[in-house]
């Protein structure tokens, strides 16, 4: 095929590259790092306290993020396809201009337009004090105070990051729990370890105003105790994202919308407009890089009339906090919602070597399966590295695995994926690790 890929940044890679997924794991690894030494004092280890040099912080992140993007632009030129850099709309289904410019035809158009982070109203007074997703990446300066709305993955991640570095961090959220819909026992250990580092962290609470004063952020909550308003350098919103599906011309087309914004696909990815697709966050579901990336594949092997596996794969989630959170396939949460029967296998990581040689023993595994079955419909792990060791669980739940392929196939030792194979023992009550009666 011949392919046309249009971007409004100068070089390919979208928000996950540039502004999204490699610049916050970036700071996230520091943070890891930083941490790290903070606690080599109980192994017997003591440094000392670091010196941030955000100039530099801030270069290497760009440098890592430009050979990425050169990367790109390589493969471009390798594969043969032309990349334009500008802002495209659509004249009708079958053309579109870039910057207004001389119109390009094309057969087939994918749109993978992305979303950008929602900011209420309720923050638009403060300015400069307002980071969003986007601009705390920028990481200008470190408040002294920091207050972050929304305790979804993005706000924690973000606040894992300047607590590192600093600030003392505030998050609130306006549910009962931080990670809303996740399930519990992977998050406990989270909450545990960010009510140590956070200065506070606010649930059923809302913010009700917020103004600058005096160079401060004058906050008022809603909530239940203790909360009382208080002042802030800093305001870090992250409650949510919007898709970016407006101003690029589909009222020229037959292309359809909901309420939010959302582009509408039928389970080929193909909007009311049969020559244009749609992939990624502007669809909606889970706003997440390999899921879009997946789905951009999919519709390359039904244009090119190589049919896809029918066979709907799982998604899995990663939360790059410390510790780590990752999931996939079914949750223990979505199967209680669904009154669906299922039998819950965990091992904790207290029981496992490597985690105490890490000295990151509050970890769990977790595998939900088919009690007639034995079947492998999802994984769950909280801790150190989750986010490596989640591919197994996508791999036993694409293809059908059994706990018994889990806990027969020999994993290394000491690892933290041997804690996968325990998992699976520990359902049929033969663990090395730890006592279970056993399986009838």
């Amino acid at each position: 095929m011949k392919v046309t890929l249009i971007d409004e940044n100068s070089q390919p890679g979208g928000v996950c590259l540039h502004r999204g997924c490699i610049p916050s794991k970036s700071l996230l690894h520091l943070s890891s790092l930083i941490e790290e030494t903070r606690n080599a004092e109980m192994f017997g280890l003591k440094f000392q306290p670091p010196e941030i040099n955000l100039t530099r912080i801030r270069e290497w992140s760009r440098d890592v993020i430009s050979k990425m993007a050169n990367g790109l632009v390589s493969l471009c030129k390798q594969r043969g396809v032309d990349f334009v850099h500008g802002k495209a709309r659509f004249l009708n289904s079958n053309s579109l201009a870039v910057d207004n410019k001389k119109p390009m035809s094309f057969d087939h158009c994918i749109l993978a337009t992305g979303s950008q982070p929602i900011c209420p109203p309720l923050f638009s007074k403060i300015s400069d004090r307002l980071l969003t997703s986007t601009t705390a990446l920028k990481l200008e300066k470190i408040p002294e105070r920091l207050l972050i709305v929304g305790g979804g993955y993005i706000g924690l991640e973000m606040g894992t990051v300047y607590s590192a570095l600093g600030s003392r961090v505030t998050a609130v959220e306006m549910t009962g729990d931080l990670l809303p819909g996740v399930d519990r026992d992977l998050v406990r250990p989270l909450s545990s370890k960010l009510k140590s580092q956070f200065q506070n962290v606010y649930l059923n609470t809302q913010v009700t105003s917020c103004q600058l004063k005096e160079k401060q952020i004058a906050v008022e909550f809603d909530g239940p105790g203790d909360v009382e308003k208080s002042n802030y350098d800093y305001v870090l919103v992250a409650v949510g994202r919007k898709p970016n599906s407006a101003h690029i011309g589909l009222e020229s087309t037959r292309v359809k919308t909901d309420d939010k914004g959302f582009i509408r696909v039928n389970d080929q990815f193909q909007t009311a407009e049969p020559s244009i697709f749609a992939i990624g966050d502007v669809i909606g579901g889970s706003m997440l890089a390999h899921k879009a990336s997946a789905e951009g594949k999919t519709v390359v092997e039904i244009l090119a009339d190589e049919a896809p596996n029918p066979k709907e794969r799982c998604v899995p989630a990663v939360v790059f906090t410390n510790p780590e959170l990752a999931w996939c396939g079914l949750t223990e949460t979505a199967a209680k919602n669904n009154n669906r029967n299922i039998t819950v296998a965990k091992f904790p990581w207290s029981a496992s070597g490597r985690a105490q040689i890490l000295g990151r023993p509050d970890g769990v595994t977790k595998l939900i399966l088919d009690p007639a079955t034995e079947d492998v419909l999802g994984m769950g792990i909280c801790g150190v590295g989750a986010g490596e060791l989640i591919g197994e669980g996508v791999l036993a739940v694409d293809h059908g695995l059994k706990a018994r392929d889990l806990a027969r196939s020999i994993h290394p030792h000491p690892t933290l994926s041997e804690t996968i194979m325990e998992t699976a023992e520990a359902f049929y009550g033969v663990a090395t690790s730890i006592y279970k009666k056993p399986r009838k």
